[in-house]
């Protein structure tokens, strides 16, 4: 894997783990997103006017942009009643268990080829979520718990979205294009803008109008600089897709578990076990075996 798809991808997963944070941190994971997609009207309005010609989108990523928005509804639901019904070290894994399904379907679907060293870092990626995340310690009986299946969900269309939003970069990647934003930035508005209504009226029965008000009203700085984090980190990765298979980008970006624990033991005194370190270990040598497989 190339070394700027690389950086973008890791740089990606530091993102993803601090806006993930910032959710599952909130008194309520559903209003909190809400409110941070509200806020992203602020960096997606301009683009929508001003940043592209309509007309240099192909039709068949229309297409792909309705299918990614409206997975990425289901995903962002899925996530929200995760957060609010499981604990993150449970709920995590399973949700970042991406890289161990999109090979699957990748290669066969998409005309992708892993190299060796390529799957051994992928599976290197995946174990090593898991140790970091858990501590090597599952509780069989939390895995089949509600909160455990709305995870199975989440993963599920995060593998789904993952493959629309790849096929989507290579088609953008193809077209022509004499617009001012990068293609990737371009897809992520124009999903945004039918991904926002799709996801308000699936969360219309676990969240009121009133909630979303008082994130904006209370929390505007959190909300806003969470809409960014989130839009920079999956602008970041849908770069990447434009050249670099997504079975490695898919594993790279679950480096967001290796950041997540720098940033309990460096902000929040936490003391992880021999298990977490060697899942960390693990981590960065799986990437580097990715990033040396091709």
């Amino acid at each position: 894997m190339p070394l700027f798809e690389l950086s973008l991808v890791l740089l990606s997963g530091l993102l993803h783990a601090s806006w993930n944070a910032a959710t599952k941190g909130s008194e309520s994971p559903v209003a909190f997103l809400l409110a941070m997609e509200v806020a992203s009207l602020v960096f997606y309005v301009p683009i929508l006017l001003f940043g592209f010609d309509p007309l240099e989108v192909p039709v068949r990523v229309w297409g792909l942009v309705g299918a990614s928005s409206l997975v990425h509804a289901f995903y962002a639901l899925w996530l929200t009643r995760t957060y609010a019904t499981t604990e993150l070290s449970i709920a995590y894994p399973i949700v970042r268990s991406t890289p161990a399904v999109v090979p699957l379907v990748a290669v066969p679907f998409l005309g992708e080829s892993v190299s060796v060293l390529g799957a051994t870092g992928i599976a290197l990626v995946v174990v090593s979520m898991w140790a970091v995340t858990t501590g090597g310690r599952i509780d069989a009986s939390v895995l089949r718990s509600r909160g455990a299946g709305f995870a199975y969900l989440t993963l599920a269309t995060t593998v789904a979205y993952s493959l629309i939003d790849k096929e989507a970069m290579w088609q953008l990647g193809e077209a022509p294009w004499t617009g001012a934003m990068p293609r990737s930035l371009v897809f992520m508005t124009l999903m945004y803008v039918f991904y926002l209504p799709l996801f308000a009226v699936l969360a219309r029965r676990g969240v009121h109008v009133g909630e979303v008000a008082a994130v904006l009203r209370n929390r505007s700085a959190a909300a806003c600089g969470a809409a960014l984090i989130a839009t920079l980190s999956y602008t970041l990765v849908l770069h990447a897709m434009q050249t670099a298979p997504i079975s490695y980008i898919t594993a790279v970006r679950q480096s967001s578990v290796l950041f997540a624990l720098v940033i309990a033991v460096t902000t929040l005194g936490e003391s992880p076990g021999r298990v977490r370190v060697l899942g960390a270990i693990a981590n960065v040598v799986g990437v580097a075996l990715i990033a040396w497989s091709d």
